[in-house]
């Protein structure tokens, strides 16, 4: 199962965090305020019922009793009575109150008349000229318990609504505290992708554990690129020094070989070193091209060219070379094919993919060579039937003298590939190859039939001018 991102993640926590700690304020808030409730409604029945004893006279003869007894204050029921009889003297009962509730002086009770639950308090006190009465107040404690409810479920339904709100609040928190990670992944990815090692994540001031990391790695890249730099200066320095002395070899064995009075033996032994120099001057060349590739130094010369034209002549070329091998090279070439590019690289792309299959094919075998119109593209391929790749080669066949197995460097300088694959990017097209080990590999090239951008100026430098 995939995995949940950080950013998920980070929002979950918080949100049942939010929810957690929610959910217990609200719980001891409504558990502390059921008590204050209780305790609110008693404070209040006293206060009402003590104050209200003085709402009661003597005069002439005749009880008189003030009006606010029968007033509705904060919801307190007063009404009066005698000492030993149920009667009601003066005031007002709530609606289905039982009549005949013994008195019990001073004393807070809790009875239930229907459904309703009321706290009840019995005063007995003395009326100047008269004796001792008793004033009863009544609140109900549902009514006050009703409007707790009523908040309790309004809580409730606004619970989905806060945890929704919790959420939201969380992933924004989140997606700004991991913005420069963010950053730091774009970066990386953008790298990758466009092998520029240039780019920084340049996230600014800041001293926080994120900040540090971007800060450490822009310092690594400054010392990868750095170190790459060096790499590309050295690999162009050497390939540059090397090219005199060995075309200063090749000419003295092109020399030797014409001299009529060589001993055949010698004849041999200069021949082997002539081939032998001759693929290290290729080797070079090769890598001399890649490195200022890698530079930015390299420029195509883009021009029209009818490219059946020129696969055909390679297909020429490197039909006697097969031939020397016992291979069969067999060309399914689409005529009047062209695109824009750079005939000396094409033409170089071409050498090397044959090359390969020449290579490694199988005596006896076959090199299947094709090019035909495929929409707005150039489809290229090379098949052969020879020793094929191992599965676990083929991602790093591309890679600078990288070899499949130690049998094949006398064979190869492993330079090959890498500027295949160059040669398609610079035309901003794409390769892949598919190989089954003991079957044969196959290599497929796509090229835009116009090139889009890269100038059509030719600033390569010859090799007069690199001398």
């Amino acid at each position: 199962m995939k995995r949940m991102t950080l950013k998920t993640r980070l929002v979950l926590l918080h949100t049942a965090m939010m929810t957690v700690v929610v959910c217990g304020v609200l719980a001891v808030l409504f558990s502390a305020g059921f008590r204050e409730i209780l305790t609110n409604v008693r404070g209040t029945l006293e206060t009402r019922v003590s104050r209200s004893v003085e709402d009661v006279e003597y005069n002439n003869g005749r009880l008189e009793f003030d009006s606010e007894l029968l007033a509705l204050d904060n919801g307190v029921y007063l009404s009066v009575y005698e000492p030993d009889s149920p009667d009601l003297l003066y005031g007002r009962l709530p609606y289905g109150f039982t009549y005949d509730l013994p008195f019990s002086d001073g004393a807070l009770r809790t009875v239930t008349a229907g459904d309703t639950e009321y706290c009840v308090l019995d005063i007995e006190f003395p009326v100047e000229g008269y004796h001792d009465l008793v004033l009863r107040g009544i609140i109900s404690v549902s009514d006050a318990e009703r409007d707790f409810r009523y908040t309790l479920r309004l809580a409730l339904i606004l619970s989905p609504a806060l945890v929704l709100l919790t959420a939201v609040c969380g992933y924004l928190l989140s997606r700004r505290a991991l913005r420069p990670v963010a950053q730091i992944t774009s970066t990386v990815r953008n790298i990758q992708k466009e092998k520029d090692l240039s780019k920084r994540v340049r996230l600014g001031a800041g001293s926080d554990e994120i900040y540090t990391l971007a800060q450490t790695f822009d310092s690594l890249l400054d010392t990868i690129e750095t170190g790459i730099r060096r790499e590309k200066q050295f690999a162009s320095d050497v390939a540059h020094e090397l090219r005199t002395p060995l075309a200063v070899v090749v000419m003295q064995c092109e020399e030797l070989l014409a001299e009529k009075d060589l001993s055949p033996e010698s004849r041999r032994s200069v021949e082997a070193i002539y081939r032998r120099v001759q693929a290290m001057a290729e080797m070079v060349s090769q890598l001399l091209l890649l490195s200022r590739a890698d530079q930015g130094r390299e420029k195509l010369c883009v021009e029209a060219l009818d490219f059946s034209e020129l696969s055909q002549l390679e297909a020429e070329e490197f039909s006697e070379i097969a031939a020397q091998r016992d291979i069969a090279l067999e060309a399914e070439i689409e005529p009047g094919v062209t695109l824009e590019g750079d005939q000396t690289l094409l033409m170089r792309l071409w050498g090397n993919l044959l090359q390969n299959a020449v290579t490694y094919g199988r005596p006896g075998g076959h090199i299947r060579m094709a090019v035909r119109r495929d929409g707005g593209t150039v489809l290229l391929q090379v098949r052969d039937d020879g020793i094929g790749i191992a599965p676990e080669h083929l991602p790093r066949i591309w890679d600078r003298f990288y070899q499949v197995s130690a049998s094949r460097s006398a064979e190869s300088s492993g330079l090959g590939l890498s500027m295949v694959k160059w040669i398609v990017e610079a035309h901003h097209g794409e390769i892949r190859v598919e190989s089954k080990e003991g079957a044969g590999t196959t290599f497929t090239a796509r090229l835009p039939a116009r090139f889009a951008g890269g100038g059509t100026e030719h600033e390569r430098r010859d090799d007069d001018a690199d001398s």
